[in-house]
Parts: structure tokens; sequence; C-alpha cells
């Protein structure tokens, strides 16, 4: 079998005992090697342009340069360095906001003991890593994003018959097919085509179709 590719980290924490902690943690896994640890943002950052280390672990609160703004640098300046950042309340604007600047990893403070092995493998290996306390946080997050996505194209307008339909155009059936499997007419089914499309702003012979295709995945 060939040699397991070390994950190279950098931690940086203004606290020492914690930032300790964590070092210790990381020394007890052998496919991880600590690189680096800093006590304030701009010695992390000085230690991530040098170093290029596979994660970046950083304390989200930090002084000169907090863990929020190093991710920005990061972005900016395209460095193909992984990050997770410890924060020690669960605030959901601090969690949207790091997602949203694309950090892999999200991890509460109190929870990090048992936590930060997991966390590293899974963003080194591309997967995101979020503590299981913000579980609920990324349900409602999950949930208004797709009440915007349904608002921005309309579906949020149509009744559940409506979508029923919608959803069954989306499978290519025809009036004829669809008011067979509703036991209705045909022409009821055409009369809730036209409301559709109008409430979609969809004009065009086939414009309601190739919508019903486009959105498949969200009826």
């Amino acid at each position: 079998m060939p040699p397991t590719t070390l994950i190279t980290v950098v931690v940086a924490d203004d606290h020492p005992v914690f930032r300790r902690g964590m070092c210790e943690i990381i020394a007890e896994d052998s496919s991880l090697r600590l690189v680096g640890q800093a006590s304030d943002g701009e010695q992390a950052w000085e230690l991530i342009r040098k170093l290029k280390p596979s994660v970046a672990v950083l304390d989200i609160h930090m002084p000169r340069q907090s863990g929020l703004q190093l991710s920005a640098l990061l972005a900016q300046q395209h460095l193909p360095v992984k990050l997770i950042l410890l924060t020690g309340d669960a605030d959901p604007g601090l969690l949207s906001e790091a997602l949203n600047q694309g950090v892999q990893g999200y991890v509460l403070k109190e929870t990090a003991i048992d936590e930060l092995l997991q966390a590293l493998h899974r963003v080194a290996s591309g997967d995101a890593y979020v503590s299981p306390a913000f579980s609920a946080v990324l349900l409602r997050r999950g949930a208004a994003r797709e009440a915007l996505r349904e608002q921005k194209t309309g579906l949020s307008q149509l009744t559940r018959m409506e979508r029923k339909i919608l959803k069954m155009i989306a499978e290519d059936r025809t009036s004829k097919e669809i008011a067979a499997l509703l036991e209705c007419s045909v022409r009821t089914v055409d009369t809730h085509r036209h409301n559709i499309s109008g409430k979609l702003e969809l004009s065009g012979t086939h414009s309601l179709l190739r919508f019903a295709f486009d959105h498949k995945s969200e009826l």
C-alpha cells in the first residue's frame, strides 16, 4: 500500500492553554503533522503564507486579524489551504458569514476536544464539517435558501395541485395522461397549465415544459 499522505496543520488561538490542548490532540494522530502555531492573526497569516499547510485551524476571534478576516485573505490570494474556524459561541450569524466565505470547517470550542480530529480529516479530504450543535442553524439556513429560490422562480405562488401537475409535466406527460392520473378532464388540466404559466410569467408554446425540466429537482 502507498504511504498515507500527511495532513499538515497550522493552529492559531490566543489562549495558550487551549492552543496547547489542540496541539496535543493533533500529535496523537500519526496522519497529521503540526507544522506551526500562532497566538494572533498576523502570526497565523505569516505561517500560512510560508508553510501552506493542508489545513489551518483558527480561532474566529483573535487579536491582529480574526479568523474571518484571514478567511477573506485566503480567498483573495487563492491559497490552497483549507480552513477550520473555532468559535466560543453558537452565533448563527457568524456561522452564516463563515459559510458564505467558503469556510470548510466550523467547530464549537466546547466540543473541539472530541471533534477536532474528525473535522481535520473531513476538511482535508474535501468535505465540510460543522459541529452537530449547529445542526438546527443549518436546517434553518437550508430552508431559508430553498424558500428564497422558490420565491425567485415563482414556485412559491403555485397551489399544491399546480405543483403536482408541473411535476408531471417535468416527467414529460401529456395533458391527456395527467388528466387520467388525476381523474379529471383534459380541459381542467389545460386550465391549470394556463394558470401555472401566468403565475410563472411564461409565454410561448414550450416555455412551461422547459421550465418544468429546468426546475424538476425543486418540485
